[in-house]
Parts: C-alpha cells; sequence; structure tokens
C-alpha cells in the first residue's frame, strides 16, 4: 500500500494505472475510520482495479463552533486497517496541497436547494464546504466510481447532484448503513457519547424505524409522525433539530411512494444523523 501526500505524485501514479487500462475507486474519508469506511473500501475493491482511500479533515465543512480542532485524527491506525483491506493507495494531503491559496481564496461550489434544506438549515455552508472538497478530489484522482455511505442521505444527494449538474464523468455509489448490534449508525463522533450515552443513542434508530412501520402500516399524517418522534426524542434526553419525512429524490414534501425519513439530534456533546428509506404504496 502506498501513502502520498503530494498531488504530484498522487497524479503521476494514476496515470500510471491508467496507462495499463485500470479502473480506479475512491473512497473519500476524514479518518478515524471504523467498520463503516472499510465496508466502504470493499465495495470498492470489488468495483475496480485499483482503491484510492483519501484521509483529509476538511475545515471548510465545519460550520462555527464545531469540532473541527477536537476531530478525532488517528492516522496510525487508520493506515493499519487500509493495509489490511489491500487498499492500494492512501492519499494523506497537507493542507496546503489542498488549498493552496488559503481557505479565503479557495474557489468554493454551492448546489442551490438541496444545501438549505434540513442539516442546511442548521449548519450553513457546510454542504459548500462538502461540495467543494468532493469536486476537487475527483478532479484529482479522476476515479471511474466514487463510494459514499449512505448515513448522510442528504449528502449523497449533494454529491450525486453536483456530479450531473457539472458533468463529471464518475459513477457515484451509495452504500448502506452500517450499523452496530443495537442498531446505532456507525459514526466517527460515536466515541464522544459517554457511556450512559452510549446505551441511550441506539433510540434514535428505533424512533426513525417506528415511523417507517407506522408508513409502512398506511400512516399518512407525516406531520403527526414527526411530532411525536420529535417529542420521544426530547423526552429521552435528545435535543432534535429535526425529524422529517422527505421525499427521497429532492428531500421536499413527499410526493410519492418513496420517502425518506431524515433526523439530526444532539446527546450530550455529540451531533448523531440517521434516515430510513421507505417505499410504500398507497
Amino acid at each position: 500500500m502506498q501513502t502520498i501526500s503530494q498531488v504530484s505524485e498522487l497524479r503521476e501514479q494514476v496515470n500510471s494505472w491508467r496507462t495499463r487500462g485500470q479502473t480506479i475507486a475512491l473512497v473519500p474519508t476524514m479518518g478515524n475510520l471504523h467498520a463503516g469506511h472499510l465496508a466502504l473500501v470493499a465495495r470498492g475493491i470489488a468495483e475496480a482495479d485499483r482503491v484510492i482511500v483519501s484521509i483529509f479533515v476538511n475545515p471548510i465543512q465545519f460550520v462555527a463552533g464545531e469540532d473541527y480542532k477536537d476531530y478525532p485524527r488517528t492516522v496510525g491506525p487508520d493506515l493499519d486497517k487500509l493495509a489490511g483491506m489491500d487498499t492500494d493507495l492512501v492519499f494523506l494531503p497537507e493542507m496546503d496541497e489542498i488549498f493552496p491559496e488559503g481557505l479565503r481564496e479557495h474557489t468554493r461550489v454551492t448546489v442551490p436547494a438541496l444545501d438549505q434544506l434540513h442539516c442546511g438549515e442548521f449548519r450553513p455552508g457546510h454542504f459548500t464546504g462538502v461540495a467543494t472538497i468532493v469536486v476537487k478530489l475527483l478532479n484529482l484522482v479522476q476515479p471511474d466510481v466514487a463510494i459514499f455511505g449512505e448515513k448522510d442521505y442528504q449528502q449523497l444527494l449533494v454529491i450525486r447532484r453536483l456530479v450531473s449538474d457539472l458533468a463529471i464523468p464518475v459513477r457515484i455509489i451509495g452504500f448502506p448503513i452500517v450499523r452496530e448490534q443495537d442498531g446505532l449508525a456507525m459514526s466517527s463522533r460515536n466515541h464522544y457519547l459517554s457511556e450512559d450515552e452510549r446505551k441511550q443513542a441506539p433510540l434514535l434508530y428505533a424512533t426513525l424505524k417506528a415511523m417507517a412501520d407506522a408508513i409502512m402500516d398506511g400512516g399518512s399524517d407525516y406531520k403527526m409522525l414527526e411530532d411525536q418522534a420529535f417529542r420521544r426524542l426530547q423526552q429521552s434526553g435528545f435535543r432534535p433539530e429535526y425529524v422529517r419525512v422527505c421525499d427521497a429524490g429532492n428531500l421536499g414534501e413527499p410526493r410519492n411512494s418513496d420517502v425518506v425519513i431524515l433526523a439530526a439530534a444532539w446527546l450530550g456533546k455529540t451531533r448523531m444523523i440517521d434516515n430510513i428509506a421507505v417505499q410504500h404504496y398507497d
């Protein structure tokens, strides 16, 4: 497994693989890897001849007051895990490789409408930061496929939209949420949870699952289901930001049988997100 920090070296290696007719998969991460990330890598291995994993904690997707400085950086253990997966290359750039002109001068990429909804309401500018770094990584690597987890469903739709709108020749693959045995969605931030909070955390998924079951049983009063779920989380010690039933295609008001339930809630100092897609027929 190669570890490369320079853009010039990355491009040289990618060009070498390309001249041999090999396909490339990219798995972008911010490190502190867990089993969910490794599942993305495994999917990349199945999809392409070569797999590149990027590790870069992107400052412009953190909004004011968030945990950029404290975000866990575990490069050594991450590299060990990736070596065990037969990863071909890890791109581990320094800040000036990604933002050579500095953060203020760097071009930004926005995805109108989608980046203002739901998490965008509570994290203004977050999805612009995500879109910008994803476009940069896609342009640097020019992969055939890129793999993203579905835990951040809104992020996945933002990425699909920018790839379509900007005609970037890459196939985006969404990978299902990897969960702990008790249902908690795996996340690099779960280590912020205290012992008691960790016991409570699976209630977020259980609440969304109950909503999904109600919809599958014919429930159509989405506002009532949202309000009930919001109160349940509040009464259980969460500080929910939102619980919403949305159109699975554009995250707007549900207009057909395919919906997704999105939620974001704080438990202690940990911000948690989760979702469940539901297909039902009236």
